[in-house]
């Protein structure tokens, strides 16, 4: 049976924040109290120099007035297309609380500053896993990248792991951020900020 979308009230203009990004720190905490599994989790869309669209989930990793920060290695298949069309779009579901979050804007590269900062913050296997990863190539086996990555443990488990010159940040600068809610009969509510000479706009879409 299809879900009848009945656990929450209205979403109204005057009841989400003035800014989006507010909105959507509010909805997020609530993602997050409700026990979601990767509250973080985002589908990331790009396309590439052929016009190929493709979407993966990758992990929110902090976000301000300025956009939405992931990481990823500058190789990979999203680092390419966004090289050729430096713009994404990205969805959150959190289907506890009936609610999406869409973004939409720019990609630009954090500084590498910005990148190794980041890294250090890393647990020390997580760091050994960029620095073995290369990602989105083909790997010969499972048991040729585990040895890969024994190598690199047996040389850095100690910690000092190298920064990776081919790894860093993403900022999602979003030009519109829509809130969708589920409601009733399918006549679910749909409220998008629009950035419109550097003002936030509010405008509700049909369901």
């Amino acid at each position: 049976m299809a879900n009848q979308y009945t656990r929450n009230p209205p979403l109204l203009e005057a009841d989400v924040a003035a800014d989006p990004l507010q909105q959507f720190q509010r909805w997020l905490d609530d993602a997050v109290a409700i026990g979601m599994i990767e509250p973080t989790a985002m589908t990331l869309a790009t396309v590439d120099a052929d016009g190929r669209p493709s979407a993966r989930v990758v992990l929110l990793k902090g976000f301000d007035a300025a956009g939405l920060a992931f990481y990823t290695h500058y190789d990979s298949r999203k680092a390419r297309a966004l090289a050729a069309h430096p713009h994404a779009a990205a969805t959150f579901w959190w289907d506890r609380l009936e609610r999406s979050v869409r973004v939409e804007g720019r990609v630009e590269k954090l500084t590498p500053v910005q990148s190794e900062a980041y890294f250090r913050s890393r647990p020390l296997g997580s760091q050994i896993g960029a620095l073995t990863s290369r990602q989105s190539r083909m790997v010969e086996s499972r048991e040729s990248l585990d040895a890969r990555f024994a190598e690199n443990e047996q040389k850095y488990g100690g910690g000092n792991v190298p920064f990776p010159s081919d790894w860093g940040g993403y900022r999602l600068c979003p030009d519109a951020i829509e809130f969708w809610q589920g409601r009733a009969n399918r006549v679910h509510d749909r409220l998008v900020y629009r950035q419109v000479d550097g003002v936030w706009r509010l405008e509700r879409l049909e369901p």
